[in-house]
């Protein structure tokens, strides 16, 4: 199956408008490969005839945003980058300890947690390391624009090739349960993680303050006024003495003066600067 070029433009500017995903010329073999799926499961005989049937119809409906769901990029593995999660058991949770220990509460985002190895990885760090936090209020909030992935985050179901990367096989034995040829994460892992589907280019619901926030290997994607769209928008979420964790390849640098890197390591978070 194959797109023209007036067809992949009107993809391309779904993904833009619905998801703030960049799509540019060159890029029609990924955009076929991802939709032919989509067009054979809808009994469609062509991409073209997939695109005419989302043109007729007048308001973004069900079959639109199935369409930016399989644009979507969900690569992830547990403990991904593994510095990160090192800046967390070293520096950045015995310091959260210290700073909450009045109120016992630590409040956690996972931002664009795809199938959800990001934040079921943040909750076995948290048991395995820090005993103390048993008796705190620790919520991980993990959010996706995806409601496919969230789904299979949801249910915490992993088939064997997606436990194999990055999951130490002590932690797989402990933390999750064998069941119909898939590993599931145990249920009381799974309670300490609030699903929720959240667009990060429209508006945000009312979010509770944050002392960590990881939003990473998200922002690549998208333009600059986008980035510094989510970033101000982020400020507000995050609370005076927390940390904002973002992938390798991005920085705050050159997008919001108000953010400043703070070095754990190998590892680079940010603070507010007027925090």
């Amino acid at each position: 199956m194959s797109l023209k070029p007036e067809e992949f433009d009107y993809v391309a500017d779904l993904a833009r408008t619905n998801a703030a995903i960049m799509l540019e010329r060159g890029k029609e073999y990924l955009v076929e490969t991802r939709l032919a799926p989509l067009a054979r499961q809808e009994g469609m005989a062509s991409l073209g005839e997939l695109i005419s049937r989302l043109r007729s119809q007048k308001t973004y409906g069900d079959l639109h945003a199935r369409v930016v769901d399989a644009l979507t990029t969900n690569e992830t593995f547990f403990f991904r980058d593994f510095h990160p999660f090192e800046a967390l058991r070293k520096f950045v949770i015995p310091q959260l300890i210290q700073q909450r220990a009045a109120v016992k509460r630590i409040t956690i985002w996972s931002g664009a947690c795809s199938t959800g190895q990001e934040p079921y990885s943040m909750t076995m760090l948290l048991r395995d390391s820090f005993p103390v936090l048993r008796d705190w209020n620790v919520k991980i909030v993990a959010t996706d624009l995806s409601p496919t992935v969230l789904t299979q985050a949801r249910e915490g179901r992993y088939s064997q090739l997606e436990v194999n990367r990055g999951l130490p096989a002590p932690m797989l034995i402990r933390y999750f349960e064998k069941r119909e040829g898939h590993w599931y994460v145990k249920e009381d892992l799974k309670a300490m993680v609030e699903f929720r589907p959240l667009n990060l280019i429209q508006p945000w619901p009312l979010m509770p303050g944050f002392d960590l926030i990881f939003l990473r290997n998200v922002m690549i994607y998208f333009d600059v006024e986008t980035k510094r769209s989510i970033l101000r928008r982020m400020r507000a979420c995050l609370l005076p003495h927390g940390h904002l964790f973002l992938g390798t390849a991005e920085t705050t640098l050159n997008l919001d003066p108000d953010w400043k890197p703070v070095q754990f390591g190998p590892a680079t978070a940010y603070t507010l600067s007027k925090a």
